[in-house]
């Protein structure tokens, strides 16, 4: 059986040329990774969406994009984003986000509402980052810049991944740690304070008119399920999903299961 048509392109502008996989044919489904990865997070889901065309960029200053050396914030992201559905002739789209790409989904909300057809919130939150946490990216910024991603990838893992992902597959440790390595330390930098100065979302959830799906790992600890649940409770409508066996990076800790509720969702639109 031929498998789905998978186009790499790239899209220039706006001082940086995005990376963008586009996969397969029909209604447009954009796939919008988080920190500190690629679009490469979402290649089971990419491969799984079958009578979908999914579109899936690498961020400015991640994978196989542009590296400004400054410039990050959840604005241009945005900014990005349109200039992709653009280029690709796109009136309105399923947007799935996950965790600060979900920050930026947002913020496409906020500037192009028209543009999103239907939402999918992955292992994200509405809330901005707190005095604690707005320190903890500065920290994790001049570590970054200190001593490169290894440092990072150490202090970041534990938190990424689930207990029964850790303890059932330590080669995802592997392969996750490895996506946060080819990452470029600039554009790494530059998304840490896009996400420390990031605007609070919060009272914007219960304005959202679209179908929502939130999909939350049962082990999450950066965005728990609680945060996800209630989050999903403002927004009117909204279905939650969450996926046990799973911490942050649902996607690839249980990819059936979230390519699962993701096949429901659409084909319920």
């Amino acid at each position: 059986m031929v498998g789905p048509v998978t186009k790499l392109l790239r899209v220039p502008g706006d001082g940086a040329t995005l990376a963008v996989e586009v996969r397969g044919e029909g209604p447009a489904l954009l796939l919008v990774h988080g920190f500190p990865f690629d679009h490469a997070m979402w290649s089971q889901q990419l491969g799984g969406v079958i009578g979908w065309r999914s579109i899936a960029p690498d961020l400015r200053g991640a994978g196989a994009s542009e590296v400004p050396a400054d410039g990050y914030s959840m604005a241009r992201y945005a900014e990005d984003l349109r200039r992709i559905c653009t280029a690709l002739d796109l009136q309105t789209l399923v947007c799935c986000g996950f965790s600060m790409g979900g920050y930026i989904l947002f913020e496409l909300l906020r500037r192009y509402p028209q543009l999103v057809r239907a939402l999918i919130l992955c292992d994200t939150r509405a809330e901005p980052d707190t005095p604690e946490g707005q320190h903890t990216r500065d920290e994790h910024a001049a570590l970054a810049e200190r001593d490169g991603l290894a440092g990072l990838a150490d202090v970041l893992l534990p938190k990424l991944l689930g207990a029964t992902s850790r303890a059932r597959d330590p080669s995802l440790t592997v392969r996750v740690r490895a996506m946060v390595l080819r990452q470029p330390v600039a554009g790494v930098v530059g998304a840490l304070r896009a996400m420390r100065d990031r605007p609070d979302s919060t009272s914007g959830l219960s304005g959202i008119r679209v179908p929502t799906l939130v999909i939350c790992g049962a082990e999450d600890t950066v965005t728990p399920p609680a945060l996800a649940k209630t989050m999903a409770q403002r927004i009117p409508g909204a279905r939650y999903v969450e996926v046990e066996g799973a911490g942050h990076l649902a996607p690839l800790e249980q990819p059936e299961r979230v390519t699962e509720a993701v096949r429901e969702f659409l084909a319920g639109l």
